[in-house]
């Protein structure tokens, strides 16, 4: 793919068909092909995911905000949408993804759990979206170069004005400096009891709840509040912006930092403090991806912007402390530096694709945090002990 052509025709397009959308990205390129959901525009940050099932759970990770998601597998809708499967808790919002880009049509559904068809589940929910490209192009432009700002159109009449459509993309800030947290938290603190889906029952209201533990609404997933009850916890789920004092007044026996959006020196503006006095109160504190960023913040690390990211579902990882390999689904662009973690920090987890950190521990302390999503079921469920870890800290910090 020429990066610097002033368009680049589709594969999967016909010569003489009208592109109904595009794909602008800052460098000049422009990919066109048909436009899919909602009509419109849309700027944002351009990655691509290489997961081969679960992308309703991916258009709904509230971690996704300020995206515009590629999908490397080529058959995206094949079976439609439902109600189960939205990962976003907060339902009074939309998740932040800006849109989405595939390969081919979507088909019609085929699937039992299937409760309608995903173009008209993306227009419900305000979500743009592209196919009709050459998407493995688009990864290899991602892969090489790194992570590209672009905007989105859809217009079924064809009708766009490129120069323009360039100057909003090459306008966007960039998710550096960004602090998207406040889009997708929740606006008041909730109780949350729903366990794990199971085949043939869906989510039932989980019981024997011996723990309490505070979870910090960073953006969090629904899966992880249910993987939090189905290991024994009644969850209290609040607003990102709670402060310390607050969440200990809740007597909780465990505190929840939970993944999201954005840069995460942006939003540890404000959470850093809080997550310093959580640490030091004792209480045994669990941290993921956005959460387990500004845990390493709070104790003294830094993070960084990466090349490309980790987008996927088939990411390996090994965990030092047990010496075992577990395939993890992961969804970060910025991660923690290892050369910043401190003579107090143990590395516990670390990518064996590049080599980055993934998980962190505080010596002698309850505290520890991982980069990847173990709540994620993309088929392995490989990752799921980690609950069972913090609850056991629960335990222990109780004598």
């Amino acid at each position: 793919m020429n990066t610097r052509a002033p368009e680049a025709k589709s594969q999967t397009m016909s010569d003489t068909e009208k592109p109904t959308a595009l794909l602008v990205l800052k460098d000049g390129t422009v990919l066109s092909g048909r436009g899919i959901g909602a009509t419109g525009e849309a700027v944002g940050e351009v990655c691509f995911n290489t997961a081969m099932t679960g992308y309703q759970e991916i258009l709904t990770d509230p971690s996704y905000a300020g995206q515009i998601i590629t999908f490397t597998f080529p058959h995206i809708g094949n079976v439609g949408a439902n109600d189960e499967d939205i990962e976003t808790s907060n339902m009074a919002s939309a998740s932040g993804v800006r849109g989405l880009v595939i390969r081919a049509d979507i088909t019609n559904p085929s699937n039992y759990r299937a409760a309608g068809h995903l173009d008209q589940w993306l227009k419900a929910r305000g979500i743009i979206g592209l196919s009709g490209i050459d998407t493995r192009a688009l990864t290899r432009r991602i892969r090489e170069k790194g992570y590209v700002d672009g905007i989105i159109a859809h217009d079924p009449s064809g009708n766009f004005d490129i120069p323009a459509l360039l100057a909003k993309a090459r306008g966007w800030p960039g998710l550096v400096g960004m602090d998207l947290v406040k889009d997708v938290t929740c606006g008041q603190s909730y109780k949350w009891d729903e366990a794990r889906w199971v085949w043939g029952e869906g989510h039932k209201q989980a019981t024997g709840l011996k723990h309490h533990v505070v979870a910090i609404d960073y953006g969090v997933k629904r899966n992880i509040l249910r993987c939090l009850a189905s290991a024994g916890c009644r969850v209290t789920v609040v607003p990102a912006e709670t402060k310390a004092e607050d969440i200990l007044a809740l007597a909780p026996d465990g505190v929840f930092l939970s993944n999201g959006p954005g840069d995460p020196a942006a939003t540890g503006e404000y959470a850093v403090p809080e997550i310093k006095k959580l640490v030091a109160s004792g209480k045994p504190v669990f941290g993921i991806c956005l959460g387990h960023q500004m845990l390493a913040l709070a104790l003294g690390a830094k993070t960084e912007k990466m090349h490309q990211g980790h987008h996927g579902a088939n990411h390996p990882v090994k965990d030092h402390t047990t010496g075992k390999v577990e395939i993890t689904s992961m969804n970060h662009g910025f991660a923690v530096s290892r050369e910043s973690l401190g003579a107090d920090l143990e590395e516990t987890h670390v990518s064996l694709f590049d080599g980055s950190n993934c998980g962190i521990r505080l010596k002698g302390k309850p505290v520890f945090s991982v980069q990847y999503h173990p709540e994620a079921s993309p088929g392995p469920q490989d990752s799921h002990y980690l609950f069972e870890r913090f609850v056991k800290l629960i335990e222990e910090a109780h004598g």
